[in-house]
């Protein structure tokens, strides 16, 4: 019982270290998905050229979504007429390029692994891109299409498919603090909450019963600490195969993160662990589902090595330059509340939350979140949100 208490006490000093930086990070999200339409961003994305590419992460990193409805989203993209490998960078961007994720990985590890994760998102990307160029054939590509027509069900499908952003017409402030802009906020806010919420409370348990009950030797033998070349060598190759294994996604894999980076793993092996959230078991499935076995084996095999290189990117670019923090500094919060600045920020921040929940189920936020986990739809979104 000790042994179960005391992994239950570091699952909640971690969360009430990152409580404020998730509020603060889907907040802001909310605010972007608030005026972007669904549209807009399907009509940016019909090729494959660099600019799309581009415009695609940015466009993915501002529709932050766990891994489930970010991948239900981008089939949603690609059967309305987005290139499929513009779709993919969406997929990369919209859970890897996020601004709630470089919070919590400046908050709990350092601004270092931040920089990191928006230096490696964009190489994986780029790597991603000419692996599909070289190795993608349009006879895959066209099974592909065909499956994903079918329109099997995956994961969050309602969630993937509704538009929440205002319609009205006007510039950005205007439509943003309108009584819709307020209403699609808060419909964002908690809709992204509610998707994440499974895969951030399954995280951080699971990192707390590693950290309170697996000994530092073990990781520190198997990431091969003390051994640095071996150990840089080793961490972005053995770190997504953590991450599959470990059936967390999204955000909820940030602090088996931090366990691990505790216990050894290389700078680059962290972040090859966290962008293979893409590439858990349950997601390989969908993956099967929506686009057929073939396609989705390579995007394990293709996704799989763009990780891995942007492991080794980081690895050795951020060494090279220094920028590395020393492994002997890092801490798993285990304070619990305290009154510090971090109290009074979860604070404010849940007031905001509040509010944000108040206005949710005053306009229709109920019936939205029957519909989440719903089946896909053709041709309109559904969702949109009462007006007043």
């Amino acid at each position: 019982m000790h042994a179960v208490l005391h992994a239950l006490s570091i699952t909640g000093s971690m969360t009430w270290e990152i409580a404020w930086a998730l509020i603060l990070g889907f907040a802001l999200s909310a605010v972007v998905q608030a005026v972007v339409r669904r549209s807009t961003i399907v009509r940016l994305l019909g090729d494959d050229r660099p600019r799309t590419l581009a415009l695609a992460a940015g466009l993915g990193a501002a529709s932050s979504s766990c891994s489930y409805a970010a991948v239900a989203l981008a089939r949603s993209l690609f059967r309305k007429g987005a290139d499929f490998t513009a779709a993919m960078a969406f997929e990369i961007a919209s859970t890897n390029l996020v601004v709630e994720l470089g919070v919590i990985l400046a908050l709990l590890m350092g601004w270092q692994f931040t920089a990191a994760e928006f230096v490696g998102g964009p190489v994986m990307i780029v790597v991603l891109a000419v692996l599909f160029r070289l190795l993608l054939r349009d006879q895959l590509l066209h099974s592909a299409r065909e499956q994903a027509d079918r329109g099997l069900a995956g994961s969050m499908e309602g969630h993937a498919a509704m538009d929440m952003s205002v319609q009205k017409e006007g510039s950005f402030p205007q439509r943003l603090f309108s009584r819709e802009g307020f209403t699609a906020t808060a419909h964002v806010f908690v809709m992204e909450w509610a998707a994440i919420l499974r895969d951030l409370v399954v995280g951080l348990l699971i990192a707390g019963a590693i950290a309170a009950w697996v000994p530092d030797s073990f990781w520190r033998t198997f990431f091969f600490d003390g051994h640095p070349l071996a150990s840089k060598l080793w961490g972005p190759l053995i770190g997504p195969l953590v991450a599959i294994a470990s059936f967390v996604c999204s955000i909820g894999n940030v602090p088996l993160a931090v366990v691990l980076w505790k216990g050894g793993i290389s700078f680059g092996g962290v972040v090859a662990f966290i962008f293979a959230d893409l590439l858990i078991l349950p997601i390989l499935n969908i993956y099967r589902k929506y686009y057929g076995a073939r396609m989705a084996l390579f995007l394990l095999g293709t996704f799989y090595l763009a990780m891995v290189v942007a492991g080794y990117v980081v690895e050795f670019v951020f060494g090279g330059l220094g920028l590395i923090p020393d492994q002997a500094d890092a801490m798993i919060p285990m304070e619990g509340v305290t009154w510090n600045y971090t109290t009074w920020l979860n604070i404010a921040f849940l007031i905001l939350a509040t509010v944000l929940l108040v206005r949710f189920f005053r306009t229709g936020g109920r019936e939205m979140l029957k519909m989440m986990g719903g089946a896909p739809v053709d041709g309109h979104e559904h969702g949109r949100h009462d007006p007043h």
